[in-house]
């Protein structure tokens, strides 16, 4: 876990309620860890010679990042805090995820990039099932 994500939120100045601190510390590391993952791996996609058969994939590649990017920022702001965003911005944010997961790996055994892809995406979805579970 990120040393910075948690002193983040142990710096904040009002009180963060009842949220799990570690369940959204691990979320918002997972979603910028899935992002940029998923930036690497469409890249990478785009540098294979069969670049043609992997465009669905390098769609989802970047739209998955920049849901996860979205996400890591809004879970990031606690000032004015609304239950109801959060909980839509996590939900959209695991169902990328596990699109781009279920993409890459179609393609993992051949591109190593989309196995370690589909592995971040996999732990992003995961920690935003958590975080989901956790705000009840």
């Amino acid at each position: 876990m990120s040393h910075h994500v948690e002193s983040m939120l142990d710096t904040y100045p009002k009180d963060l309620g009842t949220i799990d601190k570690q369940a959204l510390a691990a979320c918002i590391e997972a979603c910028f860890e899935c992002a940029q993952t998923c930036t690497a791996c469409a890249d990478a996609c785009l540098s294979e010679d069969m670049v043609a058969e992997l465009t669905k994939c390098i769609r989802t590649n970047l739209d998955c990042a920049d849901i996860c990017e979205t996400t890591g920022r809004i879970l990031s702001r606690h000032t004015g805090y609304d239950a109801n965003i959060t909980r839509a911005v996590l939900e959209a944010c695991q169902t990328a995820c596990k699109a781009c997961a279920d993409e890459c790996e179609q393609h993992a055994q051949m591109h190593e990039h989309c196995r370690v892809c589909a592995e971040a995406c996999r732990r992003c979805e995961r920690a935003c099932a958590d975080l989901l579970a956790a705000l009840g």
